[in-house]
């Protein structure tokens, strides 16, 4: 009883119930098969009310909510919102089984928005409840556990459907019954005393611009806990967002972060789109489970690499952002204008390996020498920049209100998006690297010694020009 109650009390049993929440969240079978799910005979709608008026209501709401979702997040403690957000997924699915009429689906994807919001409760909650010396490991548990259960999910998926073992809607069913699951984890998480922001301890002093940043490693869980007022978060928050993005290597960056995560965003929205019009027999989508597994794996494979190529990112980071995401265009223009199914999921394997290699990379280079509390205002200020420009491109390229364009369309202008980002990049970086070598350069002249120009010529040699 004694080792049960301190492993209660301690690091481990927070982190292993929100793994258990992890994962049972993400095992989704039907994810993959969503659209052939709709447009087929449960659900019988058609391509352009599933492409242009169903899909971009999730786009709208998730953006009217990110930021009141991510400041309640923090004053009320996370825990309240992990649960909120389970509630919220619940919804979605059951909405997803029950429903028929368009207007229901959009009001199914606002729920789904709020749900995508929350997703920020579930690694804040960690930094909250677990000593910072075992931050690190309880973040890396918790996203493995996230990519195991999307990638269980995908197999699952697969497997039911290939082998006609299930019913579309009884895999939903089942969905319903792992996200109950998760849902009476969430209630048994242990309620945080503190949080980043609004509740922290009195032994973490305050951050303050004058202050610079400080390592992770101050942070103590111990001491009372204050709770600061409304005024005086929004007041750090804005002096922290001014000075963080003060600097020029983190806002280029971040501008990445945003340019690519937006692009990226749209077309994983709609790729099973693409999919169904390249190859419209239902024999060929029941494989959608099986791509995506293998780019869950290639995408964590890709970003564990990152952390064993040693080069001077500071000189060569821009440069390989602009290659690789000119690597990514290609995979997208392959996948558009392909008529083989094999190499249209070839080229999603591609694009989506290589953005979580950058997505991976970018984060680690932006999270250097931050604090916790700047590293998360930085998360939130990037994707919720992102999921600005995803809302505008959708709001005129996807939505029937705007030019509601085909799925082919579409995905050339997102090919011809990233080959824009991979231009930017590219030419920045051949900058960067000319400025480093030719300040380099500079450099080493003024720091040779002047006898050292004259060294190749004897004493007679130089008397002879002085004179």
């Amino acid at each position: 009883m004694d080792a049960v109650k301190r492993w209660k009390a301690g690091w481990g049993y927070p982190t292993t119930m929100l793994c258990v929440y992890g994962f049972f969240s993400t095992v989704k079978p039907l994810v993959p098969f969503i659209y052939p799910y709709l447009t087929g005979p449960d659900k019988n709608l058609t391509v352009e009310q599933v492409t242009n008026e169903i899909y971009p209501v999730w786009t709208y709401s998730y953006l009217a909510v990110m930021v009141p979702v991510f400041l309640l997040t923090d004053w009320l403690r996370y825990k309240p919102v992990v649960v909120f957000q389970c509630i919220n997924l619940f919804i979605t699915w059951a909405m997803m089984l029950l429903v028929q009429e368009v207007a229901v689906f959009k009001a199914m994807q606002f729920f789904y928005g709020v749900k995508s919001a929350c997703e920020v409760a579930y690694f804040s909650y960690i930094y909250s409840i677990v000593d910072l010396k075992y931050y690190r490991k309880a973040t890396s548990y918790c996203r493995s556990v996230q990519l195991l259960g999307y990638t269980v999910g995908s197999v699952l998926g697969q497997l039911l459907v290939s082998f006609n073992l299930m019913s579309y809607n009884n895999i939903l069913v089942l969905t319903l019954v792992l996200i109950s699951i998760a849902l009476v984890t969430s209630l048994f998480l242990p309620m945080p005393q503190r949080s980043m922001f609004f509740h922290r301890s009195q032994s973490d002093p305050p951050q303050t611009p004058e202050g610079g940043d400080r390592c992770a490693g101050d942070v103590s869980t111990e001491g009372p806990v204050w709770a600061r007022g409304c005024s005086q978060v929004f007041l750090l928050l804005w002096r922290d967002f001014l000075q963080c993005y003060s600097t020029r290597a983190l806002l280029y960056w971040s501008l990445w972060w945003v340019l690519a995560t937006c692009g990226y965003n749209q077309a994983i929205n709609y790729v099973q789109v693409l999919w169904a019009h390249i190859q419209p027999s239902q024999k060929v989508q029941v494989y959608n489970g099986g791509v995506e597994a293998v780019s869950n794996l290639f995408g964590a494979a890709t970003a564990y690499g990152i952390g064993f190529i040693q080069v001077d990112w500071a000189q060569w980071g821009e440069l390989f952002l602009g290659s690789i995401s000119g690597l990514g265009a290609v995979a997208l223009f392959i996948m558009t204008f392909t008529d083989n199914i094999w190499v249209c999921y070839a080229g999603y394997v591609a694009f989506k390996g290589l953005y979580m290699l950058l997505i991976t990379f970018a984060m680690f280079q932006i999270a250097t020498d931050l604090s916790m509390e700047r590293y998360a205002l930085i998360f939130g200020a990037n994707n919720f920049g992102a999921l600005v420009l995803q809302t505008i491109i959708t709001s005129v390229v996807v939505d029937g209100r705007g030019l509601g364009l085909g799925i082919i369309p579409q995905f050339i202008i997102y090919g011809s998006y990233f080959s824009a980002i991979a231009v930017i990049f590219f030419l920045r970086g051949v900058y960067t690297i000319m400025r480093v070598r030719q300040s380099h350069r500079d450099s080493t002249t003024a720091e040779q010694p002047p006898s050292l120009k004259d060294s190749d010529t004897c004493p007679e040699q130089r008397l002879s020009r002085r004179n």
